[in-house]
Order: structure tokens, then sequence, then C-alpha cells
């Protein structure tokens, strides 16, 4: 079966009305990405770091996958299919997507902040001060912060490597690491890049396609399912 690695970004949860950080308009205008996004910013000031995930959570239960997931999730039928995602949100896993790898991690769950490998769900959808893990430390969001090492990024370099065909949906391809993602497909790889935004990408098997996620991905996957 053909190995197929999706990688996914901002652009592609958007589209179900999550916003991003990036946009003008976005989810984090009202907060300085220090206040609410780094190791320091925890120590600083806790009640304020949940109470922004607490928000961010509620909006991620509050959208629907869209056609672009849904689409994506029909490959698995003709497909050995990966999706690795910047993403925190669950809607992959909602469409109906198994074989997904949260990169920043997922704002559903959350970890000890002593134990980065004791995660749990988020009760309710709710973090608050004074919920402990067994290990008595202070339950945080399981979110890979800036200034935080990206624990996933040799597993999911592994899987690009053996991919015979990559597409990348909704991603800048301008935030490090894993934007270098894509350098580890070989040369001979066919890679689609789908965003509006697309940046100038150099090599002779990449194509830029600048459209949204859900206007070229459900037609696609039906070309691929039909005559892949």
């Amino acid at each position: 079966m053909k190995k197929m690695v999706i990688l996914t970004g901002a652009g592609i949860s958007a589209e179900s009305g999550l916003k991003t950080f990036r946009d003008s308009g976005g989810l984090w205008e009202n907060y300085k990405i220090e206040h609410v996004a780094t190791p320091e910013a925890w120590l600083k000031d806790k009640n304020l770091v949940l109470q922004f995930y607490n928000e961010r959570r509620a909006q991620v239960l509050a959208v629907q996958p869209n056609q672009a997931h849904e689409a994506l999730a029909k490959l698995e039928s003709k497909y050995d299919l990966h999706i690795i995602t910047q993403n925190v949100d669950d809607l992959h896993e909602r469409a109906g997507s198994s074989k997904v790898m949260h990169l920043h991690g997922e704002v559903l769950k959350m970890r000890s902040e002593k134990n980065s490998q004791q995660i749990v769900g988020v009760p309710n959808g709710v973090i608050s001060l004074g919920d402990l893990a067994p290990d008595g430390g202070q339950y945080r969001p399981d979110i890979v912060w800036f200034g935080e090492e990206v624990p996933l990024m040799e597993s999911a370099s592994a899987i690009v490597a053996q991919a015979d065909e990559v597409w990348v949906i909704g991603c800048s391809l301008q935030v490090y690491p894993a934007a270098g993602l894509v350098r580890h497909a070989r040369d001979h790889v066919k890679v689609i890049y789908i965003d509006p935004n697309a940046v100038k990408v150099n090599g002779p098997n990449i194509t830029v396609i600048k459209e949204k996620a859900g206007s070229v991905v459900p037609a696609m996957v039906e070309e691929y399912l039909n005559n892949g």
C-alpha cells in the first residue's frame, strides 16, 4: 500500500472557524505570546495560562471538522496514511483519521507539570489551579510551548522519509522545526503544497496550489481514490 503523509497547519483548522495567532484579528491578539505560551509564563502566572487554554479548548469543542478534514480521512481506504499536524485540536480525529501525530500537543489533554508522560484528558473542558496529577504536580495543558523541545520531531521526520507522496496543507512553512519536515522527503517524492498564502518553494517535484483546503482537497481526494 502506497505511503502518504499529510502535513497540516493552522490554515485547515481556520476553515472550521478556529482563529490563528497569525491572523490580524486572531485569537491571540489580546494576549502576548510570552504571557501565555512559554514555560516562563507558566511559572509567572499559571491562572492566566490556564484561562487562555480553557478559552481555546472551548473554541475547539464548539467547531466541527470541515470537508477537507473529512476528505483526508477517506484516503485511509486506499493509502497507508499518516497525518502530522501542527494543530492542537482534534478535528482530524473527529473526521475519522486514525493515524494522527500532534507535533505541538493536544489542547484537549493535560499533563503533570512534573512529568510530561503523565497525560490525561481534560474533564469538563477546564483545567483549574489546584487540579493535581497523582504525582502532586499541577496539571498544565499538554501543549508544546514556545521555547520547549518538540519531542515527536524525530519520529515525524522518519515517517516523512518513508513517504511515497507528501501533501502540505494550511502551513506557512515558516515555523521551525516543523517547517523543516518536508525536507526529509526523498528526492523523487511528489510534494503538493496547498495554501492560499503559500510561499515559493524550490524543488523539482513540488506543486504549489494557492487555494484554501476546502476548495481543492475534496476533489483531489476523489481523484486519488478513483484513479490514484
